[in-house]
Order: C-alpha cells, then structure tokens, then sequence
C-alpha cells in the first residue's frame, strides 16, 4: 500500500508536508495563561507535522476553565503566542489555534478575578475539576446566558479569531466544537435546555456555533478557519439524543456552504467512548466539501487505510506526539514510540513537556 500518510496535501493555499495532524491536547504549562518559551519549543519540536493544532486556547476570561492554560483575548496573550509561530514557521511547519471557550467545564477558582462560569442552561457538568489552590471540587452550576452574554461570548471567539491571524502569526483558527466545551454545550440537550432560539430546534442549538463560525469567516476568511466536532461523544456530561444525526448534516452542510478550510471529526471510541454509529462519518464527509481531518486512536496501518478509501483527507495524532516530539520521522520509519509519562500530562514546569527525545 502507498504510504498516503506522508504524501503532500494542499490545505487552502498552505502546502503540507504531510497529512500528519499534531491534534490539540491540553497540557496547562501556560502559568499566568500566558504561552512562554517552553511553549514555542514544545510545538517546534513537533513541527515537522503537516498541521499542528494547538491546545485549547480560551477566547474570554469566563473561558479559562482549567489551571494554566493560555488565553487569546487581549494583546498581550498574541504577542506571546507570536515567539510560537515564530518558531514553528522557522522550522518550516504550519500552525493552528484551537479556541477553546470551556462554559461550564471550570471552577472559579481557575478564572481570572471578574470572570464567570457560564453555560447555555443552569445545569452543572457531572465530575470534578482540579484547581491549583484547593484540589478537586465539584463542577458548579453555570450562570445560564442571556442574549447579552451569548453575544458577548460570540464576539469574544471573533476577536480572537482576528488577534491570531493579524497579531499572534497564525496560520488559522479552529472553533473546539467538541467535547463539551462551549460551542458543544449549545448542541447537545444534555447542557441545553433553552426555549428560545438558542435551543430547542435543530435549528436553535446550532445557531451559535454557526454565527461564530459566519462572523469569523468575515473576520479573518473562511479559508483560516476549521471546527472541530464529536458527534456522540460522552466527554463532560454530554449524551445523544433522537435527533443528534440529524443535527450534525445539518451543522455540516451549514458549514460546507460558508467555505470552512475544515472539519476535525473526533471519534473517541478507542478510549472508551461510544461509538459514531455505522456511516455516519462517511455521511458527514459527503455533507462537507472541505478537508476532513479524522482523529481517534490511529496509528500508521490504520491512517493509511482510510486514507486510500478517501474517508479522510488528514489524519490526526494526540497522546502519540507527547512524547515522541519526532513522531512523523519515527512512523515513517517504522521505529518503536515512547509512551508518555501520565503523571506529567498537566503538570506545571518542563519535565514530561519538552524533555522527550
């Protein structure tokens, strides 16, 4: 079989090359929520990637959820992020941000002073979230928008947007749609219980992960910007519902017809998680006229197949880029891969970040 996983790939005017995604994994090195230079050397050593996603990255204060994770909503953040692009375009790769706004996935204790934990409905998340002061504490009950915060929120994701293409260099934006964070939040029936046109029909909970993705791609062009989505998908509380099929070919179709440079569909069924159903990715795939990024516990044999079936365009790698920052070189090589060190996925400082070889 041809190795199709190393083979160039045009991504709007960007040429990769490879069709290799360095997927977007949370990491919390970001003290202050600022990215520093352990952060620019963590991504250009993986930057012989076809594509790199970053971490989630928040758009609002409201948005910082967890501990140490960086944020894109003000000046200072895109000049720091800046020294990042710097060093992954020296190296000769390509870089997106992922906006990542986690609604009612946080604690206050993990938000900036004046921040709040918001969400589409007032209802919490199932779980616990660490902080950094006081351990692990439940999830609390978000403040349910208003159309006020809904707007707020809409044009915070679009300034971002803006701040990483015209400031911080990057190559382009992808919404987190996935996972339960905000923009899933709005989907899903599970977080949301709204009557108004922000929920209930297909139409309503769809609406705000459509006007950011409208809005930005006036902002900075739809050839920048990709959503990321996980259709049944169970993370932070979310379950399906009788019509989340039909939510998706009507989001997907939405999209293809805005122009967005991609879609990154996330099957997290290797780790646990249920299943897409039987052809729904292919479905979606024929609903989107754009790059399909397929992610979810791949390796090279895997990648391979489903690229030569065309049920993909490009393929992206998680846990495996941690700590084998040489990743794309040692699956072409066919060399064994370093696992990580778990105990080490979120914690402060350089050990387990950018000390693999």
């Amino acid at each position: 079989m041809a190795q199709a996983l190393f083979s160039e790939y045009l991504l709007g005017t960007m040429k990769l090359n490879n069709r290799v995604v360095m997927a977007p994994m949370t990491r919390c090195r970001c003290v202050g929520n600022v990215p520093g230079g352990n952060v620019a050397t963590y991504y250009a050593q993986r930057s012989a990637a076809g594509l790199i996603v970053t971490e989630g990255t928040s758009p609002s204060p409201d948005g910082l959820g967890y501990p140490r994770i960086p944020g894109l909503f003000d000046v200072r953040q895109a000049e720091a992020w800046r020294t990042v692009t710097d060093s992954v375009h020296g190296e000769g790769g390509h870089i997106f941000v992922q906006l990542m706004h986690t609604g009612r996935i946080g604690r206050p204790e993990n938000l900036p002073d004046g921040a709040r934990i918001i969400g589409p409905s007032a209802i919490a998340a199932p779980g616990e979230m660490h902080t950094d002061s006081k351990g692990s504490l439940p999830y609390p009950v978000p403040a349910e928008m208003n159309d006020g915060d809904i707007d707020k929120a809409i044009a915070e994701f679009v300034n971002a947007c803006t701040l990483a293409v015209d400031v911080a260099g990057f190559d382009g934006v992808e919404l987190h749609g996935a996972n339960g964070y905000l923009i899933d939040q709005f989907l899903n029936t599970a977080s949301n219980q709204r009557s108004d046109q922000w929920g209930g029909s297909i139409e309503g909970r769809a609406r705000f992960a459509l006007t950011i993705a409208r809005n930005a791609s006036k902002a900075i062009g739809a050839n920048r910007l990709g959503m990321r989505i996980s259709p049944y998908g169970a993370l932070s509380g979310m379950a399906p519902d009788e019509e989340m099929t039909a939510l998706y070919q009507y989001l997907l179709a939405e999209l293809s017809a805005l122009g967005l440079a991609y879609i990154h569909l996330v099957d997290h069924s290797s780790m646990g998680a249920p299943p897409l159903p039987q052809g729904l990715r292919d479905d979606l795939r024929s609903r989107f006229s754009g790059t399909f990024i397929l992610s979810g516990g791949y390796d090279k044999e895997r990648a391979n197949v489903d690229l030569e079936a065309n049920s993909g365009d490009l393929i992206a790698f998680g846990r495996k880029f941690i700590s084998n920052p040489r990743l794309v070189a040692l699956l072409k090589q066919e060399l064994p891969l370093a696992d990580p060190n778990v105990s080490l996925l979120y914690a402060p400082g350089n050990e387990g970040y950018i000390d693999y070889l």
